[in-house]
């Protein structure tokens, strides 16, 4: 069997796999956002002075690292309905279950990106705005967050790259997302080399696309080099008698 290549254009033009590859990126960037935001809690936690909180954060982060992503989406969706009514709804969709599923295993991972930026902000930057007066909170968002996001950019846009490929995954739930589509297809034509290679594509174009604009972000938290000055002004040397 010759690779059709008519096959394979109608396939990377047609509608059906433009909208599954924009639900796995919408899929990818909300659960990323979100893993983000439980994950820099859970941070928190693990940083925390109590034992308990740390105790806490540790436990989570062991719980969701320790599972595969794939049983997580299977016990949302399957084993998540019987265990409450409630999600037995119209309302409880596979993208929805896929999100849950996402986000909080992936925000065990963010978790520790977090902690290892924020623990690597040296502690005479915390005594320095305490001696300021600033308060407990002004001196984590004002003073060590800025200098901890640059740490944490390279290693959370792998995460999210990585987050784009796992949403495959949620293909097992039926969620209709890019994977699922070329799957589709292929049910019906048999016409393995040719789907498979139009998903390929669009994974290619997102994670390239993802990945350019990582740069960007890296780049726009980059420090300043030593030895430059952007305060316009000139320093003035004075010399020391001998």
């Amino acid at each position: 069997m010759v690779f059709e290549w008519s096959v394979f254009t109608d396939a990377l033009t047609s509608g059906t796999f433009f909208r599954g590859a924009l639900l796995s990126l919408g899929l990818a960037i909300s659960a990323m956002i979100a893993a983000t935001v439980i994950g820099f809690l859970v941070a928190l936690l693990r940083i925390a002075k109590n034992p308990a909180p740390r105790a806490a954060g540790w436990v989570y982060v062991w719980f969701f690292r320790a599972i595969p992503t794939l049983l997580v989406l299977l016990l949302i969706w399957n084993a998540g309905p019987q265990l409450f009514p409630g999600l037995r709804e119209n309302w409880f969709t596979p993208f929805l279950a896929a999100f849950i599923g996402f986000a909080v295993v992936e925000a065990a991972y963010m978790a520790e990106i977090l902690r290892s930026a924020l623990l690597s902000v040296d502690d005479g930057q915390h005594i320095a705005a305490r001696a300021l007066g600033l308060p407990p909170h002004k001196v984590l968002f004002k003073v060590v967050l800025p200098q901890a996001i640059k740490v944490a950019i390279p290693p959370s846009g792998n995460e999210f790259i990585a987050m784009l490929k796992y949403t495959s995954l949620a293909s097992v739930i039926s969620l209709r997302e890019l994977l699922t589509t070329a799957q589709a297809e292929v049910s019906v034509t048999f016409r393995y080399a040719e789907y498979y290679s139009a998903a390929l594509v669009y994974y290619l174009v997102i994670v390239s696309v993802a990945m350019v604009i990582q740069y960007f972000i890296e780049a726009r938290y980059r420090w300043i080099s030593k030895g430059h000055n952007t305060s316009g002004i000139t320093p003035t040397v004075q010399k020391v008698p001998a």
